[in-house]
């Protein structure tokens, strides 16, 4: 808390209104998540089990340039990016985090937005219904398109930048997110536009469900947050024990 939030709680005076554009993201997402439905539809109906040329090309490349050195990273991702992991683990840690440094709006944000791309990778994989590659490295579920890795990493990528608007976070976020879709692609998981499609909905859902939440999460991004267990003064007994409020 700043000088001016102090100033405002002790003289009493309503803090500024804030606005907080909105209308050009929401947009922006909506877009994202249009042109899924589009690739989609477009991968139904040219035939499902039918790759585009350069997504055989590709896939034809990782096959040839798989190594141990490659391989065990890419497992390392899978097994965070998907499972259990992906549905529990890697989720209530994000959680518990928000929490414990007093998040508690930016965890109810990204638990929603978590929630509605797990349900939109689920019903557009069953409407699409795309075979997997016939290359594939791992066990997975049916249902290729989107990739539900890929909109898991651009998910988390994307509602920790919202929530923290870091930087370095979103560098991170992003090569995280890239490096996921890659690994799909080297473990014969999924085809590119299979990655392409779950990143946008990751993207696309995290951008739509903090719209709602936009306002709450400004405030709570500008007050302090050290953890729980840190005892933080009041802006009253602060003034009060520099001596500037007793008389």
């Amino acid at each position: 808390m700043d000088d001016e939030d102090v100033s405002e709680l002790v003289s009493g005076a309503a803090p500024a209104p804030v606005k907080i554009a909105r209308l050009w993201w929401v947009v922006s997402a909506a877009a994202a998540l249009l042109l899924v439905v589009l690739l989609g539809a477009v991968i139904f109906y040219r035939q499902a089990d039918k790759p585009f040329g350069f997504e055989v090309e590709w896939m034809g490349e990782l096959v040839e340039a798989r190594a141990p050195v490659f391989t065990v990273p890419a497992l390392v991702l899978n097994w965070i990016g998907g499972g259990i992991s992906a549905i529990a683990i890697v989720p209530l840690v994000i959680i518990a985090g928000l929490l414990i440094w007093r998040r508690p709006w930016a965890a109810l944000y990204f638990v929603c937005a978590a929630i509605a791309s797990e349900l939109v990778v689920l019903v557009m994989k069953n409407l699409v219904g795309r075979p997997r590659p016939t290359d594939i490295l791992v066990a997975a579920d049916v249902g290729s398109f989107p990739s539900g890795h890929s909109a898991n990493a651009a998910l988390i990528a994307t509602t920790l930048g919202i929530i923290f608007w870091r930087m370095w976070i979103w560098i991170v976020g992003a090569a995280y997110t890239l490096l996921m879709m890659l690994s799909r692609t080297y473990l014969g998981a999924h085809w590119i536009s299979d990655t392409v499609g779950g990143m946008l909905v990751g993207v696309g859902l995290a951008v739509i469900i903090w719209a709602p939440f936009a306002f709450v999460l400004y405030r709570e991004r500008r007050k302090p947050h050290p953890p729980i267990w840190v005892k933080v003064a009041t802006p009253a007994a602060a003034i009060d024990q520099s001596g500037e409020g007793s008389h």
